[in-house]
């Protein structure tokens, strides 16, 4: 292992607000809103304030994928949060979710609108709302929820982990790096050795499970996240590839994918959506200018 200085902690901590990466201005160690901020509301039951990272892709594809079974009241205005620019910290995000981090929803559809935060709490009241994606037999719910918490509990180790002094730390460091490897590749290995005697997470049947790890980890051996795919061997994960891309040709997974998407390519951003029809008319390739 490379030899680095040894870092001594202070005896008090304190906030250094330029060491924190690629993610440095956004970072800080208080909660609370930062600048007054209303959001916008749509006409729909639901209204959702996200970005399309994993967590966000979650939700969306769960309210496709209620729409796609013929769920009408499912449908959603789902807009844009720009974590960068700190729309996370605006007085009326704080207000949906004091955690400041995407997916945010608010239900409209009652006579008092109520918030729910966290992506895997969202897709259990979804669930339960609709009755769909999460088993009623005692042993396969048990079973489903079970590998959402997995993943609740897994992915910041992907992400916080992995991602963060793989692909957005100042500076790269041998021991971080080749410590969440590890863990990231141990992982992957539990989902393979899953998926390798069952077709989905919970069993035969596609539930909040799969919707929960598949745009984490999915994502990562598909390609999707931090350039890593080479470099984790994702190859060696046959039944996991299996599993991301049986989910990855579901119609509603692929809309999901799309909505608050602001990066990559352009057909594929769908930065605000409001109505089924935005898939074909607003994607980012259908609205940019034409070239002279």
């Amino acid at each position: 292992m490379t030899s680095t200085p040894e870092y001594t902690p202070p005896k008090v901590w304190t906030w250094d607000k330029s060491n924190g990466g690629q993610f440095a201005n956004i970072n800080r160690p208080i909660a609370g809103p930062t600048h007054d901020k209303e959001l916008p509301v749509g006409r729909h039951p639901f209204q959702l304030y996200s970005l399309a990272t994993p967590n966000g892709v979650k939700v969306t594809v769960m309210l496709e994928e209620l729409l796609a079974l013929g769920h009408s009241g499912a449908e959603y205005d789902a807009w844009l949060i720009r974590i960068g620019d700190g729309d996370q910290f605006g007085s009326g995000f704080v207000a949906v979710n004091p955690n400041s981090k995407i997916p945010a929803l608010m239900d409209r559809s009652g006579p008092t609108p109520i918030r729910v935060f966290e992506s895997g709490a969202i897709l259990m009241y979804l669930a339960e709302k609709f009755g769909a994606f999460l088993p009623t037999e005692p042993a396969a719910r048990a079973e489903c929820l079970s590998w959402l918490f997995w993943q609740m509990g897994s992915a910041p180790y992907l992400g916080g982990g992995f991602g963060h002094f793989y692909a957005y730390a100042p500076t790269k460091m041998e021991y971080p790096i080749n410590r969440f490897a590890m863990e990231t590749k141990r992982q992957l290995d539990v989902l393979d050795r899953r998926l390798a005697e069952s077709e989905f997470l919970a069993g035969p049947e596609y539930t909040i499970a799969d919707i929960a790890v598949w745009p984490w980890y999915g994502g990562l051996v598909k390609g999707w996240m931090y350039g890593a795919a080479e470099f984790l061997d994702v190859t060696s994960y046959k039944n996991v590839l299996r599993w991301a891309d049986a989910i990855g040709e579901r119609p509603a997974a692929k809309r999901g994918r799309m909505v608050n998407r602001s990066f990559g390519d352009l057909s594929m951003q769908l930065h605000e959506r409001h109505d089924a029809s935005d898939f074909d008319t607003k994607t980012q390739d259908k609205l940019a200018p034409v070239s002279a």
